[in-house]
């Protein structure tokens, strides 16, 4: 994906990894002409700001130059003082080599050239710094003139040795990144030499034996000090090889991927699996030289891009420099460019100021992009990790005490080629040996289905009354019609109930309806409430009890006259405010189930606020189904009335939640008997997780006050907790 992009034609250089922030350097490039056709030359410093979402980069420095640039390259040499940011190095046209300040082109303070030279004979194309010492830079010219500077000493370099037969161009110097005194440089021809600067001369040559290949670009094994790669500019022969000093007679392998001659490599310092490769054919390729498979690949541009180059410091983007006067910025991590699209956009319609140009006497509207339906605007990333967030080891618990590890492992130089399968080892971690005997044989249980033997076989070997009661009621759980079972559990039993009720009613109470039963919801309020006898209702179907029942002279008299006009006007609400300011709830009652199920509801407030008996907190409770606010409100010692309610009235999808919510209240507000009892609610509630919690709280509770305040001996986590088991 295109994070960033500069309108240049030019070579480019990224600051070290050790600058921050992030610079890009780019000079004008010799044998490139734009259309103005300026022979003028400029060295340019930009900042890379990826929190800025736009393509923009911020020249934070600028310096004319005297010479074209044929190389670009940022050192750090200077860096110990708190001002160098390093220095560029310049290779132009008739072997001018110049370095420049990189503080003096940023602040624009002093004269920015540290030094000057002209010992080459033609245009310096290739440059390099020591990695290891950064006063040491490699230079390349024609007629095979390989330099050494000391930029402690800028004018006069030594040689690596004796020059190279036949003369010919330098195209690329690279200096070893495992080995400080090895030095490689590449000719056109497809020739590469290898130099030992101890000893003063070249070591060994490689070449391929087609004699196609021309070689534009080397780069070294960022790990293995034996590998490089070769590239060949060749239409003819568009491939990248990979060589072994120590197998030099043919290449170890060969990346075939491009159409067209390959024009710059270069190898990711932080990831040896990821080398860039861009050619004729308009691709950038990213490779993973281990496999020889192309893992990242850009879309496809109108022109070549003659220089590619991984950020030093951020090592997922790279630049990218093309022949149509473009320097890119990219990311192989992916993303989406619908961002990119509108900021364009919304760039493009303030440009304008919102002008009005055609005199409509309104503003100009935000342009719109039109929709491309066949272009792609999600870009994939890399098809794996790279090593810079690959995570290296981990590890994890399963079940059964297995824990399971996995690892990378570092292999030698020698066998970098060779691709290792990912191993994942587990072991066996065994530390309570009873534990795991009880464990098994709940894991017995469960896979039989035989789970209320077992909590019968805990029953009795129970040696606690809690305990022998908690797996009560686990066994209940379990059975059908476990909430008849638990309401016995619990103390309450419907038998017994209709016993009392008929020992009451033989001692002159009065024979009422009897109650409807808890799922019963289809009977209307008034078969409910009203019980009128045969004669009452046939008088109240005759005018001559309505007459005698409201004289005419007493409609207006007191309280029963205003109520009785009220209803003669169908007021029933007013008729409702009567009977309860004088107190007459019956009467509010019944006028209400005659007003509709608003006032009814409104009415059974009213009456419920004003009675505050114990009796009537329950009546409230049961008529308005709030069962929430008797789990919440309740005394806690009043906990098993509590549950009964709600096995009794509660919907089967509320009652799970009611439960909890009693359990949770037994845990927080009451003492350490009534936290144990909380159990007891989560069983009837099946949670699990929350009785396990509640149940390894209070038995560690109950281990840690049994102790004498003096004692000092060791404890184990989940002592508690393998008694569930």
């Amino acid at each position: 994906m295109k994070l960033k992009e500069i309108e240049r034609t030019a070579v480019q250089a990224w600051s070290p990894a050790t600058t921050h922030p992030i610079y890009l350097a780019s000079g004008t490039s010799a044998q490139q002409l734009d259309a103005s056709f300026s022979t003028n030359a400029t060295l340019e410093i930009f900042e890379v700001d990826f929190r800025d979402p736009s393509l923009d980069m911020k020249q934070k420095g600028t310096l004319p130059a005297s010479n074209r640039f044929h190389k670009l390259i940022w050192g750090n040499f200077g860096n110990g003082s708190a001002e160098s940011s390093g220095v560029i190095i310049g290779g132009g046209d008739n072997g001018v080599l110049t370095m420049y300040s990189v503080h003096q082109i940023l602040t624009s303070k002093g004269d920015p050239v540290l030094g000057q030279t002209e010992k080459h004979s033609g245009p310096v194309r290739a440059l390099d710094f020591n990695p290891f010492q950064s006063n040491l830079l490699a230079s390349g010219a024609n007629d095979s003139e390989i330099f050494i500077w000391d930029l402690n000493n800028f004018s006069v370099p030594m040689t690596p040795g004796t020059k190279s037969q036949p003369h010919e161009d330098i195209s690329v110097v690279s200096w070893n990144r495992q080995v400080q005194h090895i030095l490689s440089s590449a000719h056109p021809s497809g020739k590469a030499v290898v130099w030992d600067l101890r000893k003063n001369e070249p070591i060994i040559k490689v070449s391929d034996h087609s004699n196609r290949m021309h070689c534009s670009g080397m780069a070294w094994h960022p790990e293995v000090a034996t590998q490089l790669v070769l590239s060949s500019e060749d239409d003819r022969l568009p491939v990248i090889q990979i060589w072994d000093l120590r197998f030099a007679t043919s290449p170890l392998s060969q990346l075939e991927g491009h159409t067209r001659g390959v024009l710059s490599v270069s190898w990711c310092q932080a990831d040896p699996d990821l080398l860039l490769s861009s050619a004729k054919d308009n691709r950038i390729l990213c490779w993973n030289p281990s496999v020889g498979e192309v893992v990242y690949e850009l879309p496809i541009r109108s022109q070549w891009c003659f220089d590619v180059q991984w950020c030093p410091r951020n090592p997922s983007v790279f630049s990218a420099a093309t022949f149509d006067g473009w320097i890119n910025i990219y990311s192989v991590m992916g993303g989406n460019l619908e961002a990119q699209q509108k900021t364009q956009a919304d760039k493009i319609s303030s440009s304008f100021n919102n002008l009005d140009p055609f005199g409509t006497g309104q503003s100009l509207p935000p342009l719109q992009v039109p929709e491309q339906v066949t272009q792609t605007t999600l870009i994939p990333p890399l098809k794996k990790p790279p090593k810079w967030i690959r995570r290296p080891v981990g590890v994890s618990f399963a079940f059964g005490g297995k824990l399971i590890t996995f690892g990378l492992t570092k292999a030698p130089g020698q066998q970098m080629q060779q691709i290792y399968p990912h191993q994942v080892f587990i072991s066996q971690v065994t530390t309570e040996t009873e534990f795991l005997l009880r464990s098994k044989e709940l894991q017995m249980a469960l896979q039989s289905g035989n789970l209320l033997d077992y909590c019968q076989g805990k029953i009795q070997t129970a040696k606690l009354p809690f305990e022998e009661n908690l797996w009560n009621f686990l066994k209940v759980n379990l059975e059908q019609e476990s909430r008849t079972k638990l309401l016995k559990l619990l103390g309450y039993s419907k038998e017994e109930l209709q016993r009392k009720i008929a020992s009451c009613l033989s001692n002159g109470i009065p024979d009422k309806q009897p109650l409807p039963e808890a799922g019963d919801t289809n009977a209307a309020p008034d078969q409910l409430l009203m019980n009128s006898s045969d004669d009452v209702a046939a008088v109240s179907s005759s005018s001559a009890f309505f007459d005698n029942l409201i004289p005419q002279n007493y409609l207006e008299s007191n309280t029963d006259g205003l109520i009785s006009q009220a209803l003669l006007l169908g007021n029933f609400e007013g008729a409702v405010e009567l009977c309860m300011r004088a107190e007459r709830f019956a009467d509010a009652i019944i006028l209400a189930i005659a007003g509709g199920d608003n006032l009814l509801k409104k009415t059974q407030k009213r009456y419920f606020a004003k009675q505050k008996t114990n009796l009537s907190v329950l009546l409230s409770s049961i008529v308005q189904q709030n069962w929430q606010d008797i789990v919440c409100t309740c005394d806690l010692q009043s906990w098993k009335e509590a549950l009964a309610i709600l096995l009794t009235y509660s919907k089967h999808e509320d009652y799970t939640q009611l439960c909890d919510m009693l359990g949770a209240r037994l845990e927080s507000e009451g003492d350490a008997a009534l936290s144990s009892d909380a159990c007891l609610c989560y069983i009837s509630s099946g949670n699990v997780e929350r009785l396990v919690e509640c149940w390894v709280k209070n038995h560690e509770t109950s281990l840690i006050s049994s102790f004498p305040l003096d004692y000092s001996g060791p404890y184990r986590e989940g002592d508690g907790a393998e008694q569930v088991c």
